[in-house]
């Protein structure tokens, strides 16, 4: 049965993303996106990762979203129906389906998925999900995280320059 609703969850994931970037109308699209949304932390649920579901939710669904549409409706667009898929659209999804071959290609025959030592489910069941994944985060991937939150921090102010009046 957890099978059967991975797959439909992971099929409304992706029909919801493609219809999400096959959509004009960019409030079409941000609905769409809400359904991918929700979608992705149904996986997350499904692997135990409540934690990881309750944040997509709450900041991709609850925060990035309301802020998108918010600028959305601020710039008031007015465009209607499908996007016309010209032959370089075609060609460039052809190129990006070799693409994740390939990528699925090497990380099927490299060991990029685990190593030993890594976390287990004994692990788990003493410290729980959310605190094994703040040990985690804040002494193996420490320097990364902070990358990630210098990255916001520089796209904010750039942001904030450019909207700026003069």
């Amino acid at each position: 049965m957890e099978q059967v609703a991975f797959y439909i969850l992971a099929f409304l994931a992706i029909v919801s993303a493609l219809f999400m970037i096959t959509r004009i109308n960019p409030v079409h699209s941000a609905l769409w996106m809400l359904l991918t949304f929700f979608s992705v932390a149904g996986i997350f649920v499904q692997l135990n990762a409540e934690f990881i579901a309750a944040i997509q939710v709450l900041v991709y669904a609850g925060a990035i979203l309301v802020l998108y549409l918010f600028v959305v409706m601020l710039l008031n667009p007015k465009s209607h129906g499908f996007i016309k898929i010209p032959f370089r659209y075609a060609l460039g999804t052809i190129v990006s389906i070799i693409l994740v071959v390939q990528v699925f290609i090497a990380i099927k025959t490299s060991n990029i998925l685990g190593h030993e030592g890594g976390i287990t489910d004994q692990m788990i069941k003493e410290m729980g999900n959310v605190k094994l994944f703040g040990k985690e985060l804040f002494t193996n991937y420490l320097v990364p995280f902070e990358v990630a939150s210098i990255l916001l921090l520089v796209a904010m102010i750039g942001a904030i320059v450019l909207a700026k009046k003069e």
